[in-house]
């Protein structure tokens, strides 16, 4: 059986950056669906950009309940992107969603946080997502990668929206170095989303 992907895919679940929507997805859900997979096997969670990482992360698992419900798949996989890095990796340390995710693939992740959240300060998520927060204090203590998932992040230092760019990496991951790639262009990038595509297949 296909494994689900998570949009924070199968079944996969897309996981949107700070102030993005399900229609961050639309290049990688034709990725996927050039490889095989149906419209009914790839799902995009929708999240509150400006509440808490924390509630957001809550719903994500309450998303990965209802995927996994009518779909009959046991797991799914997570691909995410930016800020949904925090909302994927809190879903899965804090609320001990392991069991349910087969892949987590982090595309620019804010794993580690970034600086550029000093810009939006007034909102609960960017205070969460900077550097030394006690969000990203919690969320880096102990195992980063934890579990039987299969992790792997793309990072680069054309980024320019992760600050430093090697806050996406996570110790036990694989962890791909590209050369050049804008923070929002690896929503676009085919070549990259491609590679997640068969990552998470893997």
């Amino acid at each position: 059986m296909r494994r689900i992907l998570v949009l924070l895919l199968a079944c996969a679940a897309f996981v949107h950056g700070y102030t993005g929507s399900a229609s961050n997805w639309v290049t990688a859900q034709s990725v996927f669906r050039a490889a095989g997979y149906g419209s009914s096997e790839l799902f995009a969670y929708e999240y509150n950009s400006y509440g808490s990482n924390i509630a957001n992360a809550q719903g994500l698992a309450s998303f990965v309940s209802r995927v996994k419900a009518p779909t009959g798949a046991s797991q799914v996989d997570i691909v995410n992107h930016s800020m949904g890095g925090l909302v994927s990796l809190w879903y899965l340390k804090q609320l001990r969603g392991t069991a349910n995710v087969a892949h987590l693939a982090s595309l620019a992740g804010a794993n580690h946080g970034t600086t550029s959240a000093g810009a939006c300060l007034i909102f609960v998520t960017c205070q969460q997502m900077y550097p030394g927060s006690l969000f990203i204090a919690t969320l880096s203590a102990g195992d980063e990668t934890p579990g039987t998932v299969a992790y792997r992040t793309w990072y680069s230092p054309c980024d320019g929206v992760i600050l430093p760019y090697t806050s996406t990496v996570l110790s036990g991951a694989t962890n791909t170095y590209v050369a050049c790639e804008n923070h929002l262009t690896y929503l676009t990038d085919t070549s990259i989303l491609s590679q997640v595509r068969a990552f998470v297949s893997g």
